[in-house]
């Protein structure tokens, strides 16, 4: 009996990044599908494949690195799509791209598929500048597995196997054992040197922190170690699509402003993992209840407007936004209440007079919607899109 089910086969949807994908290819000869393991990059790129004439290469099989003992020979005579799955295991093969893409009269276009890191974003930044796009994948989506299963992504998180396991308890068994082998296995192969026991105790220091301010003091004092190698912690996690690093907002106040960035597990199902929540029951009893739908409902209003222009305001006296993004050049602001019927506060007033906020969305786990005043809306989470236009 398997405990999870193809996603491939009962075809979930996913036609936004597949829309990316192609709009890239107009712009560029290679385009690199950038995320965690398992997130479903290798699907996405067969149902692409499935659509025109295509190769496919895993570098992690050992039948395809035979095929590429010779690169050249094997990759410049091929036309239409050519798939190169996990190229950071071959980074070489950057500067060969280059050289194909360059060709006149080339008729191929690249999908280049890997486990995001910072050695490897930086690696085709540099030996494709130009002629490269990039595309980030996540786990799924709210809108593609439907506002009905909310609260099961919300409790397993957006990878697919653990989303769709058959039980919560071979959802919480993947997603323990993903942890696992991310710091045993795909740490090592980043090139990175350190003990799987440290990294998951920091891993698991951030998640207990999920939505607070970076203090890189205190986690170097509980960790015995100095902050420059916290802060290489966060960033390593952070580069391998595993912690949000949300930065501060400084507007021109006469106000002291918070300067540090505040941090989240991207993934709400590996954040119930570590802080070990094994079920949705046993979440609604949690302490980090308010802390976990904040970053879980964050997570789903960035990968909605699909912006990297993402910030949080705080002052020293108090007063607060978690979320400002702009769209169309005018600025929302969000807050994430976890609450039958949330209300306005003095500090959502403050913010939006300081910021200049168009108008500031009060996201909750309700459905319904009403306005507290003309400048602040509650609205459920599933919504959010109609309204903010």
């Amino acid at each position: 009996m398997r405990i999870y089910k193809d996603y491939y086969n009962d075809m979930i949807s996913r036609p936004e990044p597949i829309h990316q994908i192609k709009s890239s290819f107009k712009v560029h000869p290679v385009t690199a599908l950038l995320g965690p393991r398992q997130c479903g990059k290798t699907t996405l790129a067969r149902l692409i494949a499935e659509q025109e004439p295509a190769t496919f290469f895993d570098l992690e099989n050992p039948i395809d690195i035979q095929r590429l003992t010779a690169p050249m020979q094997a990759l410049k005579d091929l036309s239409g799509l050519v798939i190169l799955d996990e190229i950071q295991r071959k980074p070489e093969l950057f500067e060969l791209l280059r050289v194909l893409a360059d060709r006149s009269d080339q008729d191929a276009r690249f999908l280049i598929l890997g486990s995001a890191s910072p050695g490897m974003i930086k690696g085709a930044s540099e030996s494709l500048a130009g002629r490269i796009g990039f595309v980030d994948l996540a786990g799924f989506k709210l809108r593609e597995v439907g506002d009905q299963l909310r609260d099961r992504l919300w409790m397993r998180g957006g990878f697919p196997k653990a989303f769709l396991a058959g039980s919560e308890d071979d959802s919480l068994l993947w997603r323990e054992n993903f942890i696992r082998t991310f710091l045993e296995r795909d740490i090592p192969q980043l090139g990175i040197t350190i003990a799987a026991e440290t990294l998951r105790r920091f891993w698991t220091m951030v998640a207990h922190y999920h939505g607070q301010v970076w203090n890189a003091a205190e986690f170097a004092r509980a960790l015995g170690t100095a902050e420059n190698t916290a802060r290489r912690y966060l960033d390593i996690l952070t580069g391998a699509y595993m912690v949000r690093v949300l930065p501060p907002w400084l507007e021109n106040l006469k106000k002291r402003q918070v300067k540090s960035p505040k941090i989240y597990l991207r993934d709400s199902g590996l954040l119930h993992s570590l802080l070990q929540i094994p079920s949705l029951s046993d979440l609604q009893g949690h302490p980090k209840i308010g802390a976990s739908w904040e970053g879980f409902a964050l997570e789903h209003v960035i990968q909605t407007f699909t912006t990297r222009d993402a910030y949080f305001w705080a002052t020293h006296s108090g007063a607060e936004l978690d979320l400002m993004i702009t769209v169309k050049g005018k600025r929302h602001g969000f807050e994430f209440k976890y609450a039958d019927a949330p209300g306005t506060s003095r500090s959502m007033r403050i913010a939006i007079e300081d910021l200049g906020l168009e108008h500031l969305w009060i996201i909750y786990p309700g459905n319904q919607t009403y306005s507290l005043d003309n400048k602040i809306s509650v609205i459920p989470l599933e919504t959010i899109q109609q309204h903010v236009v």
